[in-house]
């Protein structure tokens, strides 16, 4: 499995009150592993992803799928003015858009 770290700071140096907990079924589980990390850092995206883990590339639209989904249901959970559909369906609006045209340049390398 190759590692890819796309920001700049080290790890250790992002503030420990706003890491996100590791889920409990990830703690309880010892063949669970970490596939993605994204930070918002000094106004940008900054990115670390497991890669090689699947052969098919079709895995990785699979798990952003699954992940939009999660984004959608949580979003409904904690307001109930917000509709899951209707949110998942603003997600995948804005990730067509950003396909189509993107915004940013994506920069980092392998280490």
């Amino acid at each position: 499995m190759v590692f890819v770290d796309l920001w700049t700071e080290k790890e250790d140096a992002m503030s420990q009150k706003d890491a996100l907990g590791i889920p409990p079924a990830a703690m309880k589980d010892p063949r669970s592993l970490e596939v993605l990390r994204v930070w918002i850092a000094n106004g940008e995206q900054h990115v670390a992803l497991a890669f090689g883990m699947w052969e098919d590339p079709a895995a990785w639209g699979l798990l952003l799928a699954d992940l939009a989904r999660h984004i959608a249901g949580a979003h409904a959970q904690q307001d109930d003015g917000v509709n899951a559909e209707d949110f998942l369906e603003e997600i995948r609006a804005g990730f067509e858009a950003e396909m189509d045209s993107p915004s940013d340049e994506v920069s980092g390398a392998v280490q």
